[in-house]
């Protein structure tokens, strides 16, 4: 149900309703407020994942998102201390359409709705999800404020400026935020087994140095999978202490807000580093600092790419992988130099969803070929990753 703020006079929404969405166009959606009582303000996007909702929200990808849930049945199976992508919830806030149920799965250690209060992570739920994505997919992403309260109290006028006052995620640097502030040795943990859990990754026939711009774990548990050492290092740590870690190979990770922003400082550092000819490897926003990197431009998308069922063209391979996606920026075709080849594509609106340097042992890909949540059909790139460190490694000792 969708309500303009002008036609709603009295502070108090109702006693049932202790949940608001407030849009920047005015838009209200009432509900029910779960997780953590309070206001937060962010860009609201949908994703269409119909699993997974654990690794998503704890994603750093979506600091400064609320998360629209495009499937109703969220928190149906709990939560548990293994699902996740960071140490710290970076995402602002959570829509879902049902109730939350009482979990059922023998992986559960807590119900959604006592994890989203640890985390201090404000929801709402009951609403018209379906009538808010369409509202997404017409409009675009919106900025917008969600407040719970038990007093079902509420200043809509309050709600209204907050959100219209919010600056937007264009020209916002949020990796500075969510990047590690020291460097770290992963643990080598690899990725999970039903029957064994997380097993501990005895060899390091590789060291790769992973740039921090908000990286998922499960990233890093596909490095120990193939036997490598990660060293995960601030997104601001100088190319020369980098390369004083003697990697065989530079990863250049996911992450939030607008690559144009973060490109101010990591665009001179990857510089740097490709000067150096090591393999190096892209995903989301490291993908887009690599074009920038390399002379292209970035450009906000009116919806972005949210779920994990989105068909790319392999353009090299000439097959579709379905993949996992979570990203509101895209590379300007335009703006490629002639150096780069375009390797994949989305089949959804013909965006760049990888690109490589024609000369050298760099390439990159928009989505996440780590999935959780989402299909591993781009799992390859990582064997080629290693592919490319092996490679290089060889023709130094040679």
């Amino acid at each position: 149900m969708i309500k303009k703020a002008k036609k709603i006079r009295s502070h108090i929404i109702s006693q049932i309703h202790t949940g608001i969405l407030v849009l920047e166009d005015k838009n209200i959606f009432k509900g029910v407020g779960i997780g953590y009582q309070g206001t937060a303000t962010g860009e609201v996007c949908f994703n269409t994942s119909l699993t997974g909702y654990q690794e998503i929200i704890s994603d750093p990808s979506y600091a400064g998102q609320i998360i629209n849930f495009t499937f109703p049945h969220i928190g149906n199976v709990g939560t548990n201390k293994e699902d996740l992508e960071s140490d710290k919830i970076w995402t602002k806030g959570v829509i879902f359409n049902s109730e939350i149920t009482s979990p059922s799965n023998y992986r559960s250690l807590i119900n959604l709705d006592l994890w989203l209060k640890k985390n201090k992570i404000v929801g709402i739920t009951g609403l018209d999800t379906r009538s808010l994505t369409n509202l997404i997919r017409d409009k675009g992403a919106p900025k917008g404020t969600i407040s719970f309260s038990e007093k079902s109290t509420f200043n809509i006028n309050k709600l209204v400026n907050v959100t219209t006052k919010w600056n937007g995620l264009k020209n916002l640097d949020l990796a500075e935020q969510v990047t590690t502030k020291k460097s770290y040795i992963w643990s080598g943990f690899k990725t999970w087994k039903k029957k064994t859990g997380y097993l501990k990754n005895k060899k390091n026939s590789l060291h790769v140095v992973a740039i921090d711009y908000g990286i998922k774990k499960n990233i890093l548990r596909y490095f120990s999978d193939l036997s490598c050492k990660v060293t995960v290092v601030s997104c601001k740590t100088k190319a020369k202490d980098i390369l004083k870690l003697k990697p065989n190979g530079i990863f250049l990770s996911n992450g939030p807000g607008d690559p144009a922003a973060t490109g101010k400082y990591a665009i001179e550092i990857v510089k740097e580093l490709i000067k150096n000819n090591l393999p190096i490897f892209g995903i989301c926003l490291g993908h887009q600092i690599l074009a920038l990197t390399l002379g292209a431009k970035t450009k906000k998308m009116k919806l972005g790419h949210r779920g994990a069922n989105h068909p790319v063209k392999n353009l090299i391979k000439d097959n579709v992988e379905i993949t996992s996606q979570n990203h509101g920026f895209e590379i300007v075709r335009e703006t490629l130099p002639k150096n780069i080849e375009v390797t994949h594509k989305s089949l959804f609106d013909d965006c760049i969803e990888g690109i490589r340097l024609k000369n050298k042992p760099i390439f990159s890909v928009q989505y996440h070929p780590e999935s959780n949540p989402g299909p591993q059909d781009s799992i390859y790139l990582f064997e080629e990753f290693i592919n490319n460190m092996k490679k290089n490694a060889k023709k130094k000792r040679s």
